[in-house]
């Protein structure tokens, strides 16, 4: 057999197929796709309720989480040659828990009446034995706590203290938190009415009519749920009796001025104006409020805003009607009255400032 000249036998060629074209990548991962699939401004409002979650926490675990009674006011009824030692004894007390004056026995039990001092200590030269008198209405948390200060102090003199509740919540008030709940009650209601219409109308007005006509829609609105929330706690569930024109009207300006403040920041904010209510009457305006524990036992930060926010004026308002015969509730109407005024002059004046600038803004550009 004759061998096979390898050389000239031609092997078939080889199909070389032609590169398969480049596939696109996919830049930037993970961290892109999020960024496409979240636009920018729901970002922003994602982190806004992120932001909002957080100071929730912070806030009300902030102020809750080691009450510490701070200058509570006390009237000290004592001999005169004793009471200077004795309200000079208390105020001495480390970290200054209680605000002692000297007064005789009947003037301290007015002012203890009138909600002016939290308690009176009656001293009794002739006994071991002096008497606490307290105001649960004014609050069980500051009560309690003036009680255990009290109880402290006697013990280093070698004495004890009586403990008498002189002007003790309604039977229904359980720890006089009802007060506060209602201010809750109306708050919500207030500001999600608002919201409510900014949903169903657009978050913004475009004119200030449209703003006009949100707070008037709010009048009657808040009328209603004053009259509502005083027959609830009142007639209904016999929470809080008595006063019902007077707790009713306090209910109105509270919801109206809850509206008005939302409608104003819808107005400058847009629907970020929602989440800044929040932060106003939730955040901050509920934990500083004196409902769980009063303003004499909260933080600094949180006892400073207690009177100056909606909150914790309608719950000090209400708690002086029901209980003191209205006495101290002056500058409790007037932080109420300004709210209400305040967001009603914001909504409708920011609405014609904001179309005056985009009005100026479409002329330069």
């Amino acid at each position: 057999m004759s061998q096979v000249d390898t050389d000239h036998v031609e092997t078939p060629a080889r199909s070389v197929e032609p590169d398969a074209p480049d596939q696109p990548k996919e830049e930037g991962g993970l961290w892109a796709r999020l960024r496409g699939a979240v636009p920018p401004r729901i970002a922003a409002m994602l982190v806004g309720a992120l932001l909002l979650q957080l100071g929730f926490v912070l806030s009300y675990v902030g102020a809750f989480h080691h009450p510490q009674p701070h200058r509570i006011p006390i009237a000290v009824a004592a001999p005169q040659r004793m009471a200077p030692d004795a309200v000079e004894k208390l105020n001495g007390i480390p970290g200054h828990p209680l605000k002692a004056t000297a007064a005789d026995e009947a003037t301290a039990r007015e002012r203890l009446r009138t909600g002016e001092i939290s308690g009176v200590l009656i001293v009794k030269p002739g006994s071991r034995t002096d008497t606490l008198l307290t105001a649960g209405a004014g609050g069980a948390s500051t009560a309690s706590a003036l009680e255990t200060v009290i109880e402290k102090a006697e013990k280093t003199q070698d004495r004890t203290a009586s403990v008498v509740d002189a002007f003790p919540a309604q039977a229904g008030d359980a720890r006089g938190l009802s007060s506060f709940y209602l201010v809750v009650g109306w708050t919500v209601g207030g500001y999600l009415f608002a919201a409510l219409l900014g949903v169903s109308l657009g978050a913004r007005p475009a004119t200030a009519r449209g703003a006009g006509r949100r707070l008037l829609a709010a009048v009657p609105y808040a009328v209603l749920s004053g009259l509502g929330g005083a027959a609830i706690v009142g007639p209904l569930l016999g929470a809080l009796n008595g006063h019902f024109l007077a707790l009713s009207a306090i209910g109105a300006l509270v919801v109206f001025g809850a509206a008005a403040m939302t409608i104003a920041f819808q107005v400058l904010f847009g629907v970020l104006g929602i989440g800044v209510t929040v932060l106003l009457f939730v955040v901050l305006g509920n934990p500083s409020a004196g409902g769980a524990y009063g303003p004499e036992l909260l933080p600094p930060f949180w006892r400073a805003l207690s009177p100056a926010l909606p909150n914790g004026a309608a719950t000090h308002a209400v708690r002086h009607v029901m209980y003191f015969s209205g006495h101290g509730i002056a500058a409790n109407l007037a932080v109420l009255t300004a709210y209400a005024l305040g967001g009603a002059l914001a909504g409708v004046l920011g609405v014609n400032l904001i179309r005056r600038r985009r009005a100026a803004a479409a002329v330069s550009g």
